[in-house]
Formats: C-alpha cells, sequence, structure tokens
C-alpha cells in the first residue's frame, strides 16, 4: 500500500501514456491503406482491435497517350488553322470558368488574323476601365492593347461559382503540367464512366483516369457538335481538343517558331564559321613546314 501511495502519481501517468499510445496506435491502424497480411502482426493486431482494414484499389493514374503535334521536334512549327480553332474554342467553351490573363487581343495577329479581325475579336468584350473624372469604373469594348479579360472578379468567386476550387489560368498550362499538350488532350478525352469500386470523395467531382486523384471538379466540357466552326471542321471531341491543345500550346510558348528557327540560324552560322575559320589557318600557317 505505501509503495501504491508513493507511486500513484507515477501509476496513473504510466497507464494514462498505455491509453494514449493505444489509441493513436488504433488511428494509425485505421487510417493504414494497405491492408495487412494474412497470419502477420499487423493482421493480428487489427483483429484484436476490432479494425478492418481499408480496402485497397491498385489504380495508378493513367499517363498521358502520346500524340503526334505540328509543334514537336527541333523544326516543329504551330498549325495556324488549329490554333484558330482552339481560339473559338476556348471562346465559346473554356472561357466560362478559364482566365487567359497573359494574352492580349494584339497577340492575335500572330496566328493569322488580320488587325481588323483582332480588333473585331476584342471588341465583343467589356472591359473594366477607369477611374473616370469622377471616381468611376465604367465598363467599354475592348481593344487591341487590352488582355483577355478574366470570368469572375477574384479566385474566392470563382471558387464558389466552381465547387470550392478556382478554375487555374490557362495562359501558361501547356507548359505547368508534365507533358502538357499529351496531358491537356487526354484530359479532355479522357472521361469514361468510374469503376463499379472507385469511391468518390465528393459528389461535385467526375472520374478522370488522368487527373492525379481520379477525380476532377471540373465535368466534361466537350461534346461533339458542340462548337460551330467556322471554317466548317466537324466538331468532334477529339478534334476540338486537339485544336484548343494547339492554342493553349501558343499562348504558353508564342515565340516557339521563331526559337526554332534563330536555333538554325545559329547552327549554320556556327557551321560557316568554323569551315572559314578551318581555311584561314590552312592559309596563314601553310608556309611553315613540318
Amino acid at each position: 500500500m505505501d509503495f501504491l501511495k508513493k507511486n500513484i502519481d507515477k501509476i496513473v501517468g504510466i497507464g494514462a501514456f498505455l491509453i494514449l499510445a493505444l489509441f493513436s496506435f488504433r488511428v494509425v491502424l485505421f487510417l493504414t491503406f494497405s491492408p495487412p497480411e494474412e497470419n502477420s502482426f499487423m493482421a493480428t493486431a487489427y483483429e484484436g482491435l476490432g479494425i478492418e482494414a481499408a480496402p485497397v484499389v491498385d489504380r495508378p493514374v493513367e499517363h498521358p497517350r502520346q500524340m503526334e503535334w505540328s509543334f514537336d521536334g527541333r523544326f516543329g512549327h504551330f498549325d495556324k488553322a488549329a490554333v484558330r480553332r482552339g481560339l473559338q474554342v476556348y471562346r465559346e467553351v473554356c472561357s466560362a470558368c478559364h482566365s487567359l490573363d497573359l494574352i492580349a487581343f494584339r497577340n492575335l495577329t500572330e496566328i493569322g488574323y488580320s488587325v481588323g479581325a483582332a480588333k473585331a475579336i476584342a471588341a465583343s468584350y467589356q472591359i473594366t476601365a477607369g477611374p473616370d473624372r469622377f471616381g468611376d469604373m465604367y465598363e467599354r469594348p475592348g481593344i487591341l492593347a487590352d488582355n483577355f479579360p478574366a470570368p469572375f472578379d477574384n479566385p474566392a468567386a470563382a471558387a464558389i461559382s466552381n465547387g470550392g476550387k478556382a478554375p487555374p489560368d490557362l495562359s501558361l498550362m501547356a507548359k505547368a503540367r508534365a507533358d502538357g499538350p499529351n496531358y491537356i488532350h487526354s484530359l479532355l478525352t479522357g472521361y469514361v464512366d468510374a469503376p463499379a469500386d472507385f469511391i468518390p470523395n465528393s459528389d461535385t467531382t467526375t472520374y478522370n483516369p488522368y487527373f492525379d486523384t481520379w477525380e476532377i471538379v471540373m465535368p466534361p466540357p466537350l461534346f461533339d457538335g458542340f462548337v460551330e466552326y467556322e471554317d466548317g471542321t466537324e466538331a468532334s471531341v477529339e478534334q476540338m481538343s486537339k485544336d484548343v491543345t494547339n492554342f493553349l500550346m501558343w499562348t504558353a510558348e508564342p515565340n516557339l517558331e521563331a526559337r526554332h528557327e534563330m536555333g538554325f540560324s545559329v547552327v549554320l552560322y556556327s557551321l560557316v564559321l568554323t569551315l572559314l575559320l578551318f581555311f584561314s589557318m590552312k592559309t596563314i600557317w601553310r608556309r611553315l613546314k613540318p
């Protein structure tokens, strides 16, 4: 009795520690995603603590489909017709949720639009400008110097309107994601029915095996015939996805063609300079005997 009286605080502390450790161990087991092997210590612990292992589905994220793009390779170039069709898809589909903050209307002249056509596209948007002489903001038609306006006033408004997640800006998306063009195309065309054993984390998400969590807030944005192309091209999901991917690659790297041309010129210049230096050396030193 004297021992218990003298060490009661230690005994209570040890007991509390063991209870806390047992509780923590149970939580860890509950959060464990891998079921234990049969007849293992972990299996015995699971059974003793009355825990059923969470089922695990071995479902890796799909690798993007590898496509052939005109802008690939050392001599890659943009298919300007596809880029213009992609702009139409962006304007009629993607721009309802996604911004394009880094692209100005004047840049559209680089993909084959005349200055007049670019001005007409700019004027179809209302831009918030100001303040005027009374200190008020006002709306005016867009001009070539303006950038594409965002669909929402701020990220919080965008998140509220899109299931709690603000849609990302698309200006650099083709470069911001690994294997960007193939990823974008695969994501847009990769909406399929979820497997029977797939349990979504939210009712507002859609299954997509190319997204890193297999589910994405964005519902399928493209449907056959959703856009009526100005050039008469059939607007299938595959075609629209390819076109908007071409467009987003251009927005991410509009100087791609100029960079490729400069690289070719530098290589050619270096080759010619090497030959000139070689023959100059032979001319200067040929009079000397070995």
